[in-house]
């Protein structure tokens, strides 16, 4: 972890005079690298986590439209640069972690701070099938939903019938499946809206056979993944026709290293923080690894991480 001292300007009793009545925890120039699966990045000048969803749209709906807002869900898919994030960034806690399931109607309401991978297990509980995917997906639901997450064959798409969101006036919306404009790993959803919580339906299924689909997925993770290191994950997308971790491997890139990063030698689409890095460290790492691609195979990579 990146330990040079970075510091905003304290605007936090500004903000507190603008945004009256708000219950959730507003802290200024938190650290948020301890949050980050990379453990690498500056604080946030500003830091909310909202008590529920009408504490949310309270505080945006009364926060100055001039003030910037990021949303960062369990900090698996990001890299946060080590300057920090300026204006408000805002994690979801406690109030957004509910699971609703209804085995009989095939139905699941999630909060989007909830791990993908309980859901998986909330879903094979209630025997509602199809979502063993989501076990091996890092993050949580609202990451999932924002960029259609999915693997071995599912997607969010699939099984999604509606999410709620508070914009950044602070208004809500419920919108639909088609509302959500997924392709691949991608939505159309504006930028400004925060997922508060999800609606999922499948078909029914045997518990234990659901049981067992997630242990498959946790089994092949384990044997091709580096999931117990300091990571963000899948690096790139895979462009239509490729792999992404062959096209990285081809251009000689496995092992390749940048100050205390490194591209996974178990699956060249992962970097590994394995020597106190910097997020300038991971992410020069990762625009080398998509110039020697290009240069070898005239494909160009593209960042599924967030930066």
């Amino acid at each position: 972890m990146n330990t040079d001292v970075i510091a905003f300007d304290d605007i936090l009793e500004d903000v507190r005079a603008l945004v009256p009545g708000i219950r959730g925890r507003l802290r200024a120039n938190e650290p948020l690298a301890p949050i980050s699966w990379f453990r690498v990045g500056g604080p946030a000048q500003l830091f909310f986590s909202p008590a529920d969803e009408e504490d949310l749209a309270c505080f945006l709906g009364n926060l100055p439209p001039e003030l910037p807002v990021m949303v960062i869900g369990l900090g698996s898919n990001l890299i946060i640069r080590d300057g920090g994030v300026p204006g408000v960034v805002i994690r979801l806690g406690r109030g957004f972690m509910g699971i609703e399931a209804n085995g009989e109607a095939g139905q699941l309401r999630v909060g989007t701070i909830v791990p993908d991978s309980r859901v998986a297990a909330a879903a094979a509980e209630a025997g509602i099938a199809g979502m063993s995917f989501y076990r091996g997906i890092p993050g949580s639901i609202g990451g999932a939903l924002r960029m259609n997450a999915g693997a071995h064959g599912g997607e969010t798409k699939d099984f999604l019938v509606e999410a709620r969101a508070v914009d950044r006036a602070g208004n809500l919306h419920v919108l639909g499946n088609r509302d959500m404009g997924y392709s691949y790993r991608h939505s159309d959803v504006p930028d400004d809206y925060i997922f508060c919580s999800a609606l999922f339906a499948g078909e029914k299924g045997d518990p234990e056979e659901l049981r067992r689909q997630m242990q498959e997925v946790v089994e092949y993770r384990e044997d091709r993944q580096p999931v117990r290191s300091r990571t963000g994950g899948s690096t790139f997308k895979n462009p239509d026709g490729h792999s992404a971790w062959k096209l990285i491997d081809a251009a000689g890139c496995r092992g390749l290293r940048i100050g205390g990063v490194h591209v996974s030698e178990k699956h060249c689409n992962f970097l590994i923080n394995d020597e106190n890095a910097t997020a300038a460290d991971v992410e020069r790492l990762g625009e080398t690894v998509r110039q020697r691609v290009f240069e070898n195979s005239g494909v160009r990579l593209h960042w599924e991480i967030k930066r």
